[in-house]
């Protein structure tokens, strides 16, 4: 694109952004920047859309790199994908010598145990249609072997597909959490912190990926793809301005795991890159006709201010007890 000088010809600016932190992991430790003050969100694009850094952005683009063996096809687009919230749990029992006196303890880790048992069985009360997705993990179990667990804590993300759902979903999560402390009769933090919103990929900048995509790739080897059950702070992004994150084919192996790697550099690294420099290229090409289009056809779902503040709302902290009940 700047060999052929092609922006020479082009009425606007492209902006190369690197926008870090797009996964969303490590709970406790972001949380803690933001009691301390050094952020506000938890992720990437949240973080820069309260620092303003998109206010003069009209339009986003990024392509995730897919495992080939994942699709039929070499390029594809969901229309949507889940949004979630996080959580931070704590199980706060009382500490007892395991095996000379466990009744004069309180067993957070049995609580714990019990609330994974609660929110699985809560599966069957969504809704297919709101792709919710649950998954708590255990990141303390107790102390020492010997002492009743007093303290134990857990991370969970709660998934689905409209901001709706995933309050619904989460309001029920919050129950069972609530329903193993009052079992074993223990206390119950729960702190709950802003994921990422729904992403809504738009359709004009889908379409004209397509044709570039299949130019690159071969004709047919775009797929629509269904809703995906993961998440991405582009979702944060698609909320008030056009954004496009298809997917294209480089990868092999399961993602998330370490046998995830790229098989074709030139799928994995230079389509991605030509795709993206031929978007720029039909988008703002003449008098940006093709951005025009695109911009003037999308209806945001929320203002930027409307949007920082229902995240912000999302902050809570309960502290239940339920040796109380």
């Amino acid at each position: 694109m700047s060999a052929a000088e092609a922006g020479n010809e082009l009425a606007g600016n492209v902006v190369f952004f690197a926008i870090p932190a797009e996964e969303y992991v490590e709970i406790d430790y972001r949380f803690q920047l933001v009691q301390q003050g050094k952020m506000t969100f938890l992720g990437g694009k949240p973080e820069l859309i309260e620092l303003g850094c998109f206010d003069d952005i009209d339009m986003a683009m990024m392509i995730h790199t897919s495992s080939s063996d994942l699709a039929e096809g070499s390029a594809g687009v969901a229309s949507s994908s889940n949004g979630f919230v996080a959580k931070n749990i704590r199980f706060v029992g009382k500490a007892a010598h395991a095996g000379v006196a466990p009744e004069k303890g309180v067993n957070a880790l049995q609580a714990a145990n019990l609330a994974l048992v609660a929110i699985n069985s809560l599966r069957d009360t969504f809704k297919d249609a709101d792709t919710v997705r649950v998954h708590p993990i255990i990141t303390k179990g107790g102390d020492l072997v010997n002492i009743v667990p007093a303290e134990v804590t857990m991370e969970t993300y709660v998934r689905a597909r409209t901001p709706d759902a995933v309050l619904d979903a989460a309001s029920k999560v919050d129950r069972a959490l609530k329903g193993a402390a009052v079992a074993l009769g223990c206390i119950v933090e729960i702190q709950t912190v802003p994921g990422y919103m729904p992403l809504v990929n738009d359709k004009n900048l889908s379409l004209l990926f397509k044709d570039n995509s299949e130019q690159l790739m071969g004709k047919g080897e775009f797929r629509e793809y269904p809703h995906g059950s993961g998440s991405t702070d582009a979702g944060d992004l698609s909320q008030i301005m056009p954004v496009l994150h298809p997917y294209m084919a480089g990868a092999s192996g399961n993602a998330h795991s370490t046998e995830w790697h790229i098989a074709n550099p030139d799928n994995g690294y230079v389509a991605p890159a030509k795709a993206l420099a031929m978007m720029a290229i039909d988008l703002l090409h003449g008098d940006a006709e093709g951005a025009e289009r695109v911009r003037k056809e999308f209806t945001p779902s929320m203002t930027k201010a409307d949007y920082l503040d229902c995240q912000k709302k999302l902050f809570q902290r309960v502290v239940f007890d339920g040796s109380q009940i």
